[in-house]
């Protein structure tokens, strides 16, 4: 009985060694607290941070857009950057100029209404299954600023043709407002994966590295952020890797 023990073992380890890494997909979820529809996306992106999904790893971005601020309530996280980035979202995906929240967008690809639990987690398995860049990062802290090192390597054959953005989240966890006009006046708000700011780290045509900086707000805290980098395909908007990592 000893002998095929041991090779149950061995195959066993051997299964282990061959397991492929989770792919890093990136969930970006177009939402505010000037929106009553919007806090239950809000709940479902944050549980499917920590949602256990074959083959992948969530990289979430809470997008606080800002057309919503004159409705009665201006959002605090809300950035101009977020509903240029819906609306471009818009344009690739043949929506033409309609942004709505919650909008959810699957690694670029796929979008959904964000609450749509079946269709993100559908999306989500399609991602998975596409060719994606192996992106590695590793962040560091000078002073009040953030530093990304992102090595890529192995980029798609598809993605070389079209320019490649490589661009740098920092995301706050955690975050409670009171909100105290518009549609969800006397409701306590909570988020996850709220999108401070968004830079871009350059372009790359092959695998290589690239090094940006982030100012870090007296205000955020800094046992709640994460620093996210994605490629992005200029013309198509899809996303061809992803990583996350914590700040120090």
């Amino acid at each position: 009985m000893l002998r095929p023990l041991i090779v149950a073992v061995a195959l066993l380890l051997a299964g282990a060694e061959h397991t492929p890494a989770p792919v890093p997909v990136l969930l970006e979820l177009f939402t505010s607290e000037g929106c009553s529809s919007c806090p239950p996306a809000d709940a479902l992106l944050s549980a499917l941070t920590t949602a256990s999904i074959p083959g992948a790893q969530i990289v979430p971005l809470g997008l606080h857009v800002d057309y919503w601020d004159e409705q009665g309530w201006k959002d605090p996280a809300s950035m101009p950057q977020a509903t240029a980035r819906q609306s471009a979202y818009a344009r690739a995906l043949g929506d033409g100029d309609r942004i709505y929240t919650p909008q959810l967008v699957v690694d670029g690809r796929d979008g959904m209404v964000g609450t749509d639990a079946p269709a993100i987690r559908k999306a989500i398995t399609r991602a998975v299954a596409s060719p994606h860049a192996i992106v590695a990062l590793r962040v560091d802290r000078e002073g009040a600023a953030l530093v990304a090192h992102a090595t890529i390597d192995a980029l798609p054959a598809d993605a070389a043709r079209e320019r490649i953005d490589v661009v740098l989240a920092v995301t706050e966890d955690d975050v409670t407002n009171v909100v105290k006009r518009g549609e969800n006046a006397g409701r306590t708000l909570h988020h996850d994966a709220v999108v401070r700011s968004l830079a871009s780290l350059g372009r790359i045509e092959a695998a290589g590295e690239l090094t940006g900086r982030a100012t870090l707000h007296p205000g955020w805290r800094r046992d709640r952020l994460h620093a996210a980098v994605f490629l992005q395909g200029r013309r198509s908007q899809r996303i061809w890797g992803a990583a996350i990592a914590s700040v120090p």
